[in-house]
């Protein structure tokens, strides 16, 4: 799997352990599923101190809200393509809960879903594809304006409209009286 992040293909250093495998008493950062770290209670003594966490489609991040702190990373599955409660997920940990670290998007990470995972709050992904970084970046770049607003901090095309209403028509007046003179001016006679 390929790890997009920022834009760039990037190293994964984390490591994804399963519930039955032991963790690594070394600094390796580990992600652990939820159950694990229910079972645990919050962890008990020798746990790695870079610990990230790992969210099925069907369980919520408000299960463990008082304790996203101790998280450096939460990742979010996509089991398939029909199931996007991750992406209603992302958006409560970056909005309601005002989670600063890193959200991951993991599973059935598809190149059509970029844009919006971006817009709700994701900011890494892993990418089984041919050619990765190519499919982010044309999948980013597909849309330049949106039109509602998300976990992304992008302006909505409404908002940018009402802003300053009259600068955009201000700015583009220059180009259109230059056309207008052209025109009139019996130019191309």
């Amino acid at each position: 799997m390929a790890l997009i992040k920022s834009g760039a293909l990037v190293d994964d250093p984390w490591r994804t352990v399963s519930d039955q495998a032991d963790l690594a008493t070394d600094e390796v950062p580990q992600i652990i599923s939820l159950e694990r770290w229910q079972q645990a209670e919050g962890g008990p003594r020798g746990w790695p101190r870079r610990l990230g966490i790992r969210f099925r489609s069907d369980q919520s991040p408000a299960l463990v809200a008082g304790d996203l702190g101790r998280f450096e990373i939460v990742a979010l599955e996509f089991p398939k393509f029909t199931d996007g409660r991750a992406f209603s997920y992302a958006r409560l940990l970056r909005e309601r809960y005002a989670y600063r670290g890193e959200v991951r998007a993991v599973g059935n990470v598809l190149r059509d879903q970029f844009l919006f995972m971006l817009r709700c709050g994701f900011d890494a992904f892993e990418v089984d594809c041919e050619r990765p970084l190519e499919a982010w970046h044309q999948a980013v770049a597909e849309f330049g304006v949106c039109y509602q607003p998300a976990a992304d901090g992008q302006i909505p095309a409404m908002v940018r409209r009402h802003r300053q209403p009259g600068k955009e028509r201000q700015e583009a007046a220059p180009e259109t009286r230059a056309a207008a003179t052209t025109l009139g001016s019996g130019a191309g006679e």
